[in-house]
């Protein structure tokens, strides 16, 4: 009698479609045949599908924000300003080195929004407050991050204890993980972000109904918070809405799409912790 076996196939499906292949589509890389092949393979494969309506969705909202400024003429202000670009050639290279598609997204974008400015006034960046400079990284970061199904954090929330000692490493400072369970928010996970003076955290939470607010920090000039130490502030500009304080030479940002008095509260509850 022939012994049988039951084992489980681990090997990685073949016919699944890879994050290159999504690259592809989304950039109108392929062609009418390679692009319907495609759209047959998506429908028997739900991550991806998931993973391609995600950055679509991403996409258009950074378009579509920014739409009025994409089709303006170079202006003269900015050609002259062309020979003074090392600030803009030195956040390229910095976008570049972090990589990824929200990177490259987010750093389009931002120039975008810098060209836009520089539109109206040569020097209008360069007069911009820190704290709006500050409100806009935090808000930018959870709009391009929080629609991601399968990489929304660099480290989750499996290995907290990791994540906390990393990010404490390159900020430079011990940081502490908000529970906010009794809010009910759980623990996604984290990333490292380049910030305008130095490296940045984003902590993530999700709610049972699939709501993420992200928590963004790192040390920046005082000027953040003009003075007034830990005062709440709150934002709009941006996607979505924020919170933002000073304490102790860390400047932090709570966004999220809820309403004002939900987003004061978790922020009361992260400043308590913290």
């Amino acid at each position: 009698m022939r012994r049988t076996t039951n084992t489980m196939d681990t090997r990685p499906d073949p016919n699944a479609v890879s994050e290159e292949e999504l690259h592809a589509l989304l950039d109108g890389q392929l062609d009418p045949a390679s692009r319907a092949a495609m759209q047959a393979r998506l429908a028997r494969d739900p991550v991806a599908s998931a993973t391609l309506q995600a950055w679509q969705q991403q996409r258009d909202l950074l378009r579509g924000l920014h739409a009025p400024v994409l089709d303006e003429a170079v202006p003269p202000a900015l050609l002259a300003a062309a020979a003074q670009a090392g600030r803009a050639h030195a956040e390229v290279r910095l976008w570049w080195r972090w990589g990824g598609m929200a990177a490259s997204l987010m750093l389009a974008f931002g120039l975008g929004w810098w060209v836009h400015g520089q539109s109206r006034s040569a020097s209008t960046l360069a007069a911009a407050p820190p704290a709006r400079d500050f409100i806009h990284q935090a808000a930018w970061a959870h709009a391009v991050y929080t629609p991601e199904v399968r990489h929304p954090v660099e480290v989750g929330s499996g290995e907290e204890e990791h994540l906390v000692q990393w990010l404490s490493k390159r900020l430079g400072r011990p940081l502490k993980l908000p529970q906010l369970q009794a809010q009910g928010y759980e623990l996604v996970g984290g990333r490292l972000l380049p910030g305008s003076d130095g490296a940045r955290a984003q902590f993530m939470y999700q709610s049972a109904q699939g709501v993420r607010v992200t928590i963004y920090l790192g040390t920046t000039p005082e000027t953040v918070g003009d003075g007034q130490g830990t005062e709440f502030r709150y934002s709009t500009e941006g996607p979505v809405p924020s919170f933002y304080w000073v304490d102790d030479g860390f400047a932090y940002a709570l966004s999220g799409a809820l309403t004002r008095a939900e987003l004061l509260l978790l922020a009361r509850q992260v400043h308590q912790q913290l």
